[in-house]
């Protein structure tokens, strides 16, 4: 568990902790600042187009095998991107991250399946939770730290003992499985990349040219039709359309796309209304965020607990109706707001965001049969992403077409987002998983 949460939050934390150095990154190696964007845009699009192949090949060649390859792959990227010195070299070390990033991601959560007793699972993926979340909210504070003593390098090279340390410790325990062999789907992993590079990279463009964005999401969407047609005809599909046929499956991953768009929805928006509305500085923006994560760390370990007990539908939906009530609140808190104002609002989203994630995960995790816990993984990692680019895409919209108060337009969508999800996660109560009765 030790090299499992170490490889996920290292993933984590590396999808943020670039972005406060770019204006550095951007003036030490000569480009332009708009150019260093893809420091930060080559790892997401590095995770999306590797999640369902290495959600396969974990299958195939077994799940230490792949988690092996992630975590050194990605211990090796991150000291290319400390060794760059050229804004080419640093992005396709950053993309080759990413990549690795995506075995971590995928692979973690089906490990945690294959290491706990069935009734630890909930408290095993608690923890990856609380990783996740600890790491993602750190990682501007760590930039932050990391430069105010060293060169933007060290973001970087700091992982690679990390790495080493995580990848013995891992060599050293990991059981051993049984993969799965059988011939990896090139054209469905091809197909894939494609539907997913191009919806990822419309998204990014989608805030200054949206005639180009629409064209590459429209891509994006006819290559994914192409991707399922082809995937229909395969008996071991790389995109798990037989754990899509399973209910309580589809709406999970359902669920946590709308959690993961409304939680974006609300990261992304609010810090325009704190600063450029409210005037407040960028510490102050940081300080009035952190009740949310914060949160989070205290709700997934007990919610994780209480999913031995109690239904992880019952769990899941409160969570999610706590996390619109949040939103809702946020949506309508005065126009001069104290910082209490705020900080009790931002912790009922984080307690409601938190008590849904773990039982959510656990249900997902558990809901086929345990030799599709690879494609399990990479389907929880995948409505991660395609949630946030979601969100994402859902506040460039929102900024562009709002004449005033695009923020609150942006927390009311998200109080949308949860509400419905939390509707969903009703339906669940009549679902069960893959082999059993009602």
């Amino acid at each position: 568990m030790f090299a499992l949460l170490t490889g996920v939050a290292m993933a984590s934390l590396d999808s943020a902790i670039a972005n406060i150095a770019l204006p550095t990154i951007a003036r030490e190696l000569g480009t332009s600042e708009a150019a260093s964007v893809w420091v930060v845009n080559a790892f997401q699009l590095g995770t999306a187009l590797f999640l369902l192949p290495a959600a396969a090949l974990g299958e195939i060649r077994g799940l230490r095998v792949a988690y092996t390859v992630g975590l050194a792959a990605f211990g090796l990227a991150s000291l290319g991107c400390a060794l760059s010195g050229s804004l080419t070299a640093l992005v396709l070390c950053r993309f080759l991250q990413g990549a690795g990033g995506a075995f971590v991601a995928a692979i973690g959560p089906a490990l945690v399946r294959r290491i706990h007793a069935r009734e630890r699972i909930g408290s095993g993926l608690a923890l990856i939770a609380l990783a996740v979340a600890v790491s993602g909210a750190a990682g501007p504070s760590v930039a932050a730290a990391i430069l105010s003593v060293a060169r933007w390098p060290w973001l970087f090279l700091v992982n690679v003992p990390v790495c080493a340390m995580a990848l013995w410790c891992f060599l050293r325990n990991a059981p051993g499985d049984e993969p799965q062999p059988r011939a990896f789907d090139l054209g469905g992993a091809l197909l894939s990349a494609a539907a997913l590079g191009l919806l990822v990279v419309g998204v990014d463009t989608l805030g200054h040219a949206v005639g180009t964005a629409v064209v590459e999401m429209i891509a994006g969407a006819i290559a994914l039709a192409w991707l399922l047609a082809h995937q229909s005809r395969r008996k071991a599909p790389l995109v798990p359309l037989d754990l899509m046929r399973i209910p309580l499956f589809s709406l999970s991953v359902l669920t946590s796309v709308c959690s993961y768009s409304a939680q974006i929805l609300a990261y992304v928006s609010l810090p325009f209304l704190f600063q450029s509305v409210q005037h407040r500085s960028a510490v102050e923006t940081g300080l009035l965020i952190t009740p949310w994560p914060l949160l989070v760390v205290v709700a997934a370990p007990l919610a994780g607990r209480l999913t031995q007990r109690y239904p992880a539908a019952l769990l899941g939906s409160l969570g999610l109706a706590a996390l619109a009530i949040g939103l809702g609140c946020l949506a309508t808190m005065p126009a001069d707001p104290s910082a209490v104002d705020i900080a009790w609002r931002m912790a009922l989203c984080g307690v409601g965001f938190g008590f849904f994630q773990t039982p959510n995960n656990t249900t997902l995790m558990t809901a086929g049969p345990p030799q599709r816990s690879g494609a399990a993984g990479g389907m929880l990692a995948l409505a991660r992403i395609f949630g946030w680019c979601l969100g994402s895409a859902l506040v460039a919209v929102v900024f562009a077409l709002a004449r005033t108060q695009p923020t609150i337009a942006c927390l009311e969508l998200a109080c949308v987002f949860a509400a419905f999800g939390a509707v969903v996660s009703v339906s669940r109560f009549r679902a069960h998983p893959a082999g059993t009765q009602g």
